[in-house]
């Protein structure tokens, strides 16, 4: 797609009318879920970050961040599996394995959903290891954390080797034996207090033969820590998301309860979220240093909370409703308070709430 804002203008138009109106039944339906995400297929915005010789759009770092934002504004459902798609497909099409240039066409579109499972690399316990074996690696393990059963057709999981490096391989996301050895089984969808109808579930690998073909790519020890310090920023589209979804819901209180201090209240804080994005697209762009970017990081989370508290508050009692749409932004924001969270990330958002700067 030539023009970028034309790329989210049709995703806002799709969001709005598609998305919008069924964001309750989003958030608890997975089959909802799906037919949201498979519109944003039909559309073509399902692996903006995989080359546009490979059947992606190749968007900047700033259009896929504006994209994450819009997503997260209307659905934090939605806006969580698409970003394990897109993970994903960015992992694919960054692969140097030639077996799996096939599923490079089918990526935007998601006739080919794919998910992805490595934080536990983030774990000092290594519990998923890989054995080189002929032909490939054995994978035994518990994964703690893969979202998309029922949704994804397979997902990426990472597996400690050795040496202390990780080896990234595409696995079936569905009940599947290999002879009388290798299996992966699934438990029962996780009992979440927010985006349930994500699937986000553990897996256990036993044996797992994982051929040569299916290696995604193979990373070097400590790969996740410097992943996670280079990306520090990368989250913070969906936090930012979640925190005008917050803001919209203070700005429609006010056509119902015209109150002077509703409005005051919008306005001071659509002001900090401005100031906040464009310190973010600067950081981004001019490569500051990580303990800007973490405090930026901190200051994002620190301000979706806020702005998902304000919207419970201007609700009243309405917000105790499950199905209200303050009540599911407040529970997004805790969501996306400890996506992708690191130590240094929780000390950073902890000393934000109690006022300190690190």
């Amino acid at each position: 797609m030539d023009d970028p804002q034309h790329l989210l203008d049709i995703a806002k138009c799709y969001l709005q009318q598609s998305v919008s109106p069924y964001a309750a039944i989003i958030d608890s339906d997975p089959d909802a879920l799906k037919k949201a995400l498979i519109g944003l297929g039909d559309l073509g915005l399902l692996a903006l970050r995989v080359g546009s010789h490979s059947g992606g759009l190749d968007v900047s770092q700033d259009i896929f961040h504006n994209f994450q934002e819009l997503v997260a504004r209307y659905s934090g459902a939605l806006a969580f599996l698409q970003t394990q798609h897109q993970s994903a497909a960015a992992m694919l099409g960054q692969s140097q394995n030639q077996f799996l240039q096939e599923y490079l066409p089918h990526l935007s579109n998601g006739n080919v959903l794919v998910g992805v499972a490595f934080s536990h690399l983030r774990r000092g316990d290594n519990p998923v290891i890989a054995v080189p074996s002929a032909g490939g690696y054995k994978l035994e393990g518990y994964v703690h954390w893969v979202t998309g059963f029922g949704l994804f057709q397979e997902f990426i999981v990472a597996a400690v080797l050795p040496d202390g490096g990780a080896v990234f391989g595409l696995v079936p996301f569905g009940e599947t034996a290999q002879g009388s050895v290798g299996a992966i089984k699934f438990s029962q969808p996780l009992a979440l207090a927010a985006i349930t109808s994500t699937n986000t579930v553990t897996a256990t690998l036993t044996g797992w033969f994982l051929p040569q073909e299916r290696v995604v790519s193979i990373k070097p020890s400590g790969w996740i820590h410097e992943n996670d310090k280079k990306n520090v920023l990368n989250a913070t589209g969906l936090v930012l998301g979640c925190a005008t979804a917050g803001l919209d819901i203070l700005q429609a209180a006010y056509f119902t309860k015209p109150l002077f201090f509703i409005t005051q209240a919008f306005e001071k804080l659509d002001r900090e979220l401005a100031d906040c994005r464009t310190a973010i697209r600067h950081a981004q762009q001019h490569h500051e240093s990580f303990d800007k970017k973490l405090q930026l990081r901190a200051g994002a989370i620190n301000l979706a909370v806020r702005c998902a508290c304000a919207a419970v508050t201007v609700s009243s009692g309405a917000a105790n409703y499950k199905h209200h749409a303050a009540q599911r932004v407040y529970r997004e924001a805790l969501v996306f308070t400890v996506s992708g969270q690191t130590t240094a990330i929780m000390q950073a958002t902890l000393a934000r709430l109690v006022g300190e700067r690190l």
